[in-house]
């Protein structure tokens, strides 16, 4: 009975109904189009599913029916893209089939126990979520682990769309193996709060792979006819952007406290915020200039980058303006990192071009790649440290109280 008690708790607290002190919150802000949002996730998630558990039989099984491969087909893209696509992928695909029949399938039912697991949580139905979380978690470190086989039989020179993709694929497996980790470990140890971001930052890392299959389709009509090893460079720009901003996004939208019980003052006043933003501007400087001397492919790339960068950067500075609190911090932590993220970009570009032998162009779309997810990852550990903190605060104060000698009684 104190388990259960204890979980609705936890949940009422994310959900708006009690802050760490008991009392209330400003309580759940029915937001219309953050419903939008999230039905548009589960639908694309739910339609992906089949796509990803079917993706790799044709591979070892010649004309294996895969739904992927018919809606490639009939987006509009010539047939000469599509068989570009397949070909690519031929081989290494074929040297490591079980490890990815292992990845893809079970991928495909993460996709379907994301939006599960949201729905238990929005709904506080514990028992439920719990069993789904287990059955997620080890999913989870399974499909990942065909796919480190998979990387691991496979050079970076011979990855679908080479060595930068590598770094990315890469990237986002180590991330979604280590969010759900410390997921886990939040959960165990009491803190429903960092347990639901760290497991929403491991959702939108999934997340990529079937938003990149949407580009596969989109990109076309946008840039044209092009090699598809150019169109997946042009995703990865910006993708680590966009999943991260979800996920940011829908934790704030659940988290409706407006206060953390013994946090004071802020990791990030004005002036630490400015230095962020200064060393961020000159992180994008040094990109322009790298990219635009690629000529027209470059300023492609750049321009992928980039405008995704600034509206997230955009949004997340009006919300830090406009909000109070708790989730002020949180969004300004977030902003901070973001503006870093650039900056981590140019100087991670010469340690891959030196570390793994490539060439200045890959390097840079690698770094560029991996920057705004890996920044977000840094971010919530952060959010996390200050929310361990803040508890660590508290529980020494709670201390000295109980400490704290009586004043004698008159005789």
């Amino acid at each position: 009975m104190g388990n259960r008690t204890g979980g609705r708790v936890a949940m009422r607290r994310l959900n708006g109904t009690t802050d760490d002190r008991g009392g209330r919150t400003e309580g759940p802000r029915q937001v219309r189009w953050g419903r939008v949002a999230a039905l548009a996730v589960a639908g694309l998630c739910v339609v992906y599913a089949p796509i990803a558990m079917t993706d790799v039989w044709p591979y070892e099984h010649p004309g294996a029916f895969a739904p992927g491969r018919w809606v490639l087909a009939h987006s509009g893209v010539s047939p000469a893209y599509v068989a570009e696509a397949l070909a690519d992928r031929l081989e290494p695909y074929r040297r490591s089939f079980v490890p990815l029949l292992v990845h893809t399938v079970l991928g495909g039912v993460l996709m379907l126990l994301g939006p599960l697991q949201l729905w238990s949580a929005v709904r506080r139905r514990i028992r439920l979520h719990r069993t789904v979380g287990v059955v997620f978690a080890v999913t989870v470190y399974a499909s990942m682990a065909g796919a480190a086989v998979y990387l691991a039989r496979t050079p970076p020179a011979q990855a679908f769309s080479g060595a930068a993709f590598w770094v990315v694929l890469a990237t986002i497996l180590v991330g979604t193996v280590l969010s759900t980790t410390l997921g886990i470990g939040a959960a165990l140890t009491g803190f429903p709060d960092l347990h639901q971001r760290w497991l929403l930052l491991c959702y939108g890392y999934l997340m990529t792979a079937p938003l990149l299959r949407l580009e596969w389709g989109a990109l076309p009509l946008v840039l044209g006819s092009r090699p598809v090893a150019e169109l997946n460079r042009v995703a990865i720009m910006h993708l680590g952007s966009i999943v991260t901003f979800g996920a940011l996004a829908a934790s704030r939208a659940l988290d409706r406290r407006t206060t953390v019980r013994g946090m004071t003052g802020t990791w990030c006043p004005p002036a630490v915020l400015a230095a962020a933003q200064l060393v961020g501007a000159a992180g994008v400087v040094w990109l322009v200039r790298s990219f635009a001397a690629w000529g027209p492919e470059g300023r492609r790339l750049l321009l992928a980058y980039l405008i995704p960068l600034l509206l997230t950067y955009v949004f997340i500075m009006v919300r830090q303006r406009r909000t109070t609190g708790w989730a002020r911090e949180e969004w300004r932590l977030h902003l901070a990192f973001l503006c870093l993220a650039p900056a981590f970009s140019a100087v991670a570009a010469p340690l891959f071009e030196h570390g793994m032998r490539l060439d200045g162009r890959t390097a840079l779309m690698a770094a560029v790649g991996i920057g705004c997810g890996m920044l977000a990852f840094a971010a919530t550990a952060v959010v996390s440290l200050r929310v361990l903190y803040a508890r660590e605060v508290t529980t020494r104060q709670s201390k000295a109280s109980a400490a704290r000698p009586t004043s004698a009684l008159p005789l």
